[in-house]
This record gives structure tokens, C-alpha cells and sequence, in this order.
């Protein structure tokens, strides 16, 4: 774990609501992983935000972000520029399972999208499926064509891809070609829909959950949730600490 202040190298509005960061920060990169995140010092706040390691350059040395401005704090975060520095905290948490071979899909709702970049670069074989409300709202798809073999997107209205969920998409691919896992990040219900999808076709699945966090180092404990620890018994656990990465079957959504 790293914490100190790194410069930001580049900077992209990527919809009204969207920003995309490339920050400078060697040590970082070369301890990240896929599923993994930091917890950014907005100016101005005194708690951090956790933002989600959407893509990892260990060769430059360089991690992108990708948030959504939700409120006073992301939007300070949103106003910083290239070469204005951040105070950054990690690699933290627990990220995706990098298994040596198989085929995985790899699920992205909405914001849930960018942390699914940095896996879908880790792995060779890989369907994702995207799924956003609006033509609007899509990004990373160019990312995702460029790693993934096959890329499926939805949106709720219909306006880009396919008009629906998903778990529309997912579905008959549990039932006609049978991935090996299945890993998602994204709103809440989209999660608890591909953990039943997944638990019915016997197939394994991680979800990474996204979750307010005060410290996100397990101190505050203010990001409870109700999992089986290794034993079997159930427990309030952590996302910040515990996860943010579960395996399906581990926790109760």
C-alpha cells in the first residue's frame, strides 16, 4: 500500500458526469490489480473518495480512473487538471481471481463499467457484456472491443445495442455456451440478477461491489455487509477490506 500525492497526466470529460484521470504513479501501478482501488483526497474534504483502478500501466507507471460526479466531493475531483497533483491511498481491497485458463464474461452496469476494463486486459479469453441506460451514457466500449474477444452491449431505452437488461444477455449465454465464470460490477439489483443467473447454471461468479467508504482500510467499518466468512458463518464483513470482490456465493445482496 502506497500513499502520497501523484501528478495527473491527462484528463477526459467523458460524458457530463464522466471523468477519466490518468495520474502518475509508478509504485501504485506496479502493486495494482484488477478489481482493486484508491481512495482519492478531493481538495477541500477531509475524507476521501474510493475510486475504482480502471486501467493499470505498469510500463509507464501510470493508473487511469474513471468516476461519475455524485456529489460535492467528486465534483471538486472532477475540477482538477493535467499536471495538478492528488493525494492518492493503495492499491486497496481484494480484486478479481486471475485464473490461468478458461473462458470468462465479464459484466459492466453503468459506472460498474471502468473497473472491468483493467481484467478484461488481464485475461485472454473474454466476452463482455456492457449494459447502460442510454446511448449517452456508454463509455469504454472502443477499450473493451480492443481487449475482449466478443463485446455485447445493452441499454435500457434501446437507443445503442440491444433494448433491455444485462441479464438479457447473459442469459443465453449460461444456457447455449457455458462460460467457465462470470465476473460483474454495477448497481445492486443487476448484481443480485447474475448471482440467481449463475447459481441456476452452476457456473462460479465474482461481483465487485460499490459502496460508500469513510477509511477504506477496514478501520470504520462503515461498509458493512452480511457474508459467510471461511467457515460458513455468517458475519457482517467489509467491502473496503473483505472485498470490494466477492464470490457470489459468499454474500447476501
Amino acid at each position: 500500500m502506497v500513499e502520497g500525492r501523484f501528478t495527473i497526466v491527462n484528463r477526459t470529460q467523458l460524458t457530463d458526469r464522466i471523468v477519466d484521470l490518468w495520474i502518475d504513479c509508478p509504485a501504485l501501478a506496479a502493486e495494482a490489480q484488477p478489481g482493486q482501488f484508491v481512495m482519492l483526497g478531493a481538495p477541500g474534504f477531509f475524507l476521501r473518495r474510493p475510486i475504482s483502478i480502471c486501467q493499470i500501466d505498469r510500463t509507464g507507471g501510470f493508473l487511469r480512473l474513471v468516476f461519475e460526479i455524485k456529489g460535492e466531493g467528486t465534483r471538486a475531483l472532477a475540477a482538477l487538471d493535467i499536471n495538478m497533483s492528488v493525494q492518492l491511498l493503495g492499491p486497496l481491497g481484494r480484486g478479481f481471481t486471475l485464473p490461468e485458463g478458461g473462458r470468462t464474461v465479464l459484466i459492466g452496469g453503468g459506472i460498474g463499467t471502468p473497473p472491468m476494463l483493467s481484467l478484461a486486459m488481464a485475461l485472454p479469453d473474454t466476452t463482455a457484456i456492457l449494459g447502460f441506460r442510454t446511448a449517452a451514457a456508454v463509455i469504454l466500449k472502443e477499450e473493451f472491443d480492443a481487449a475482449c474477444g466478443e463485446v455485447l452491449l445493452c441499454t435500457d431505452d434501446g437507443s445503442a445495442g440491444e433494448r433491455g437488461f444485462v441479464t438479457d444477455l447473459l442469459r443465453p449465454l449460461l444456457e447455449t455456451a457455458k462460460p467457465d465464470r462470470v465476473c460483474a460490477c454495477g448497481p445492486i439489483p443487476m448484481l443480485r440478477g447474475i448471482a440467481e443467473l449463475t447459481r441456476a447454471a452452476g457456473v462460479p461468479a465474482e461481483l465487485s461491489l460499490e459502496e460508500r467508504m469513510a477509511c477504506g482500510v477496514g478501520a470504520c467499518r462503515g461498509c458493512g455487509i452480511a457474508m459467510l466468512d471461511d467457515s460458513g458463518r455468517r458475519v457482517i464483513g467489509r467491502v473496503c477490506k473483505d472485498g470490494p470482490v466477492f464470490p457470489s456465493d459468499r454474500i447476501f445482496l
